[in-house]
């Protein structure tokens, strides 16, 4: 029997924001290999199916990536059906790319299943829409922690900081100040708009709305610390007539 890897997107953090096709798949795994942040609601989906924690967590990894794209690539060679199970998408600052080259490189039959990007999901369920008629017509994500063993930043911050209307900043909650000192050198306003969204779409939310020159210290009073979502721009304003996000947001999944 062939082997068969799904690479799915599971979303931001509310589990109901998965994908159909996602949730098909993940109810039709032998094999689950997840990361670390996703709602356990996920994983009591199909309660036949062999667990396997890969979780990534702030200076603590369970599996390096290379163990893990050789993870999913015995398991397709030895002839099961494997989810993996990526918060967000799997190919936005998701490392899916890479599992997906190493699958291929294997013979290993595989597809994405995208998923809902925090860079999207984070800010509206905080009331910010990332582009606004009027207001912002484009949007940029980036990536607030690149590969440490790089020889320099890939970041071209004068593109950057002059080329889109909205900036959002994933995984970049430690290092606000570096980011901010950036933009603001480039040409952008440290007056401009700012918000910080922690466990966006998750009953345990937070949002930091500030400048972007203020950003940093603003999140540190508010003791905000990582996963979180960084938005730049003016769309932030917009926030003050469109948080909308229930306080109570508990979820269910259908067996």
């Amino acid at each position: 029997m062939s082997g068969f890897v799904s690479l799915v997107g599971a979303g931001p953090g509310d589990p109901e924001l998965i994908t159909v096709k996602g949730l098909n798949r993940l109810r039709a795994a032998e094999v689950v290999v997840h990361d670390a942040l996703l709602d356990p609601l996920l994983l009591e989906v199909n309660p036949r199916a062999e667990r396997i924690d890969v979780g990534k967590r702030a200076g603590q990894h369970i599996c390096d990536q290379s163990a893990i794209n050789e993870l999913l690539v015995q398991r397709g060679l030895a002839g099961q059906q494997v989810v993996r199970l990526k918060g967000g998408d799997p190919f936005v600052f998701g490392r899916g790319g890479e599992e997906a080259v190493a699958l291929q490189s294997a013979g290993v039959r595989w597809e994405v299943v995208p998923g809902v990007s925090s860079a999207i999901a984070a800010p509206a369920y905080a009331g910010i829409p990332v582009t606004h008629r009027g207001v912002a017509s484009s949007v940029t994500v980036v990536t607030g922690h690149e590969d440490p063993t790089k020889p320099g930043s890939q970041l071209r911050w004068a593109g950057l900081a002059n080329g889109a209307d909205t900036l959002v900043f994933l995984m970049g909650i430690g290092r606000l100040d570096e980011i901010a000192a950036q933009l603001i050198r480039h040409g952008r306003s440290a007056d401009l708009p700012a918000a910080a969204v922690r466990w966006g779409s998750t009953a345990a939310q937070q949002t930091v709305v500030a400048t972007l020159g203020t950003l940093a210290g603003a999140v540190r009073a508010a003791h905000l610390t990582a996963p979180a979502t960084v938005i730049v721009g003016e769309v932030v304003r917009l926030r003050d007539r469109l948080a909308w996000a229930p306080a109570d947001l508990v979820h269910a999944l259908a067996a």
